[in-house]
């Protein structure tokens, strides 16, 4: 399978893109985490970066694309993977079909997550993530507390509330989605892969509506 994970800020998709690679042998490929941990280490794309982030805006097409695009085109680009957090605007879509084409990538489905802003800002107030490179699970103190408060079940490490987490930049970023997720959902829906994912409910409840709709295209295509 190859999936994209589209919706707003705070919908669900890192979390759900994490139970699709784990039970499905797919590659998670998370542009923000990618961003953020050059922010982190303050390279020359982190810092070009940062005041993006920080203000809750888009970071530049250009940059992103260059993430992306060096990840498919190391000599083990992933065959079969769940990308959440891009593309983000029709020019990344547009460019990450020339990246696709490159290695004879056709993508499954592009998943989008309904959901109103109501809901997206009072969740995100509750969300907690684990900050070391190569867990980042994510937690809510509602829906999926950690065992321990403020500590990673799988790593131990202290959970942190990422800036772009916080209401104040959530608001931002919504303003930012749904201006462009009109002519992005356009595009794919033109492919015929868009199919929309109620975002209400139970983490496990979101997977099983989300495997149902990935079955359902499976049988169109057979």
């Amino acid at each position: 399978m190859r999936l994209i994970l589209l919706g707003p800020p705070g919908c669900g998709k890192g979390t759900q893109a994490k139970l699709l690679s784990e039970r499905n042998g797919l590659e998670h490929i998370g542009t923000g985490d990618i961003l953020r941990e050059a922010i982190r280490q303050q390279t020359p794309a982190g810092l070009r970066a940062h005041p993006y982030v920080e203000k809750g805006q888009l970071v530049p097409d250009d940059l992103v694309n260059d993430v992306v695009a060096e990840r498919f085109n190391l000599n083990d680009p992933p065959e079969c993977f769940v990308l959440d957090g891009y593309p983000r605007t029709l020019a990344q879509a547009v460019a990450f079909d020339q990246v696709l084409r490159q290695h004879y990538f056709d993508l499954t489905a592009v998943l989008l997550f309904q959901i109103s802003d109501e809901e997206i800002i009072a969740r995100v107030g509750e969300r907690w993530s684990c900050p070391k490179p190569g867990c980042k699970a994510t937690y809510h103190t509602q829906s999926k507390p950690p065992k321990v408060p403020g500590i990673c079940d799988y790593c131990g490490t202290k959970l942190i509330q990422r800036e772009d987490d916080r209401p104040e930049t959530v608001k931002a970023r919504l303003v930012v989605y749904h201006k462009n997720i009109g002519p992005l959902a356009g595009y794919y829906r033109v492919q015929e892969l868009l199919r929309e994912v109620p975002g209400h409910g139970a983490i496990e409840q979101v997977y099983a509506n989300i495997m149902t709709i990935l079955n359902e295209q499976a049988k169109r295509k057979c």
